[in-house]
């Protein structure tokens, strides 16, 4: 193992240490196309001790002038198969995971909270920001990339509270307005250079050395052979909390949940569809409240009850007076769950609301 590794160990920035750190990480690998298949090849190489591929597709001939990790061999099969094949050869010390499936808002939440790091090696539009509104949801930092003829981009969303996605490219363009490598052609060698620079950017992270692309849009030109910095403010598109592209987003909800305070008013509960209310109260506390969905956890007992939180709805936090829903807001944020937010009315008020709005239902759990 030690002889696998002996160039990064001997690098005093890495060393033994570092080596760990790289074996001990999960990154997943959305799309095992140009860009999918060096990033795989150098975190495989390097040793990244669980390695998640997530593709659909199926290895076709004109894929094999850019998409290097696969031979003749290989066409025909799922590439997310055919790359695990691959790089298991490369190195069999490593877990490699497959999901020979798309990723769609139904499953992208629940698969990215198994990883550290999230990786966009995709070619389209609609899984860029389905990617990246999962990312912000459970709180992972994405390693971007994006390739168009001779010309690519690099960058890192949602690390350490910087900018995401959407604060570059709030909206994405209108369906066929933009052609894929398909449709107008790609350097072979480009992917290898992006996506190479995008396992760096992982290493980087994992590592905790570097100056990690944050903030920053790195913007390459084959032809000239040059590399432009530009600078991303971060913007309040960076606190949307719902998969905006899902089905069951509407325009009404996009002021409730870019929210940088995460606290709502009782009324706009109205416009959220699918939610989950938590009572941060004492058992003994008066009102009960009963009605839809709601659960009990005391804000003494959260951390050891996150299992109860509910990642694929909104967590609706109250108490007696909205002072320790704002509190159960800091303290799952830290634990790295986003989609809560406190209710400013109290107890009183939304046992009210509710009588008037829904149905009771108790889910005491």
């Amino acid at each position: 193992m030690t002889n696998r590794y002996n160039r990064h160990i001997i690098l005093s920035e890495i060393g033994q240490i570092g080596q760990d750190k790289i074996t001990k990480a999960k990154v997943l690998v959305v799309g095992a196309g140009g860009l999918g298949c060096p990033i795989l090849q150098y975190l495989a190489a390097a040793g990244v001790g669980t390695l998640g591929i997530i593709d659909f597709d199926t290895v076709d001939i004109t894929n094999l002038q850019r998409q290097v990790l696969f031979g003749n061999a290989s066409i025909g099969q799922n590439k997310a198969i055919a790359a695990k094949e691959r790089l298991t050869d490369l190195n069999s010390d490593i877990s490699i995971i497959t999901y020979p499936e798309p990723l769609t808002y139904q499953n992208a939440i629940g698969l990215f909270k198994e990883y550290d790091i999230i990786v966009d090696g995709s070619d389209n539009f609609e899984t860029r920001y389905l990617v990246n509104d999962a990312c912000v949801i459970t709180n992972k930092p994405l390693v971007y990339g994006a390739i168009y003829k001779f010309e690519g981009q690099v960058s890192v969303f949602n690390y350490n509270n910087g900018p995401s996605y959407r604060c570059l490219f709030p909206e994405p363009p209108k369906k066929g307005t933009v052609p894929n490598c398909s449709e107008i052609g790609v350097l072979g060698v480009l992917p290898g250079i992006i996506g190479s620079m995008q396992a760096n950017e992982v290493l980087k992270i994992v590592l905790g050395i570097g100056d990690v692309l944050s903030g920053k849009l790195l913007y390459y030109n084959a032809l000239t052979c040059s590399t432009t910095l530009l600078k991303i403010n971060k913007t309040e598109e960076q606190f949307l909390s719902v998969l905006k592209d899902a089905p069951s987003f509407n325009k009404k909800q996009l002021n409730i949940y870019c929210d940088t305070e995460r606290v709502i008013s009782l009324y706009d509960i109205i416009n959220i569809e699918n939610f989950q209310l938590i009572d941060v109260r004492e058992p003994q506390e008066l009102p009960k409240v009963i009605g839809k969905e709601v659960t009990h956890i005391p804000l003494s007992s959260l951390e050891d009850n996150l299992d109860k939180i509910m990642f694929d709805k909104e967590n609706l936090i109250f108490c007696q007076s909205g002072v320790r829903s704002k509190q159960a807001i800091s303290i799952l944020k830290n634990q790295g769950i986003n989609n809560c937010f406190s209710i400013k009315e109290g107890a009183s008020e939304i046992n009210d609301f509710l009588s008037n709005h829904y149905k009771t239902t108790t889910n005491d759990r």
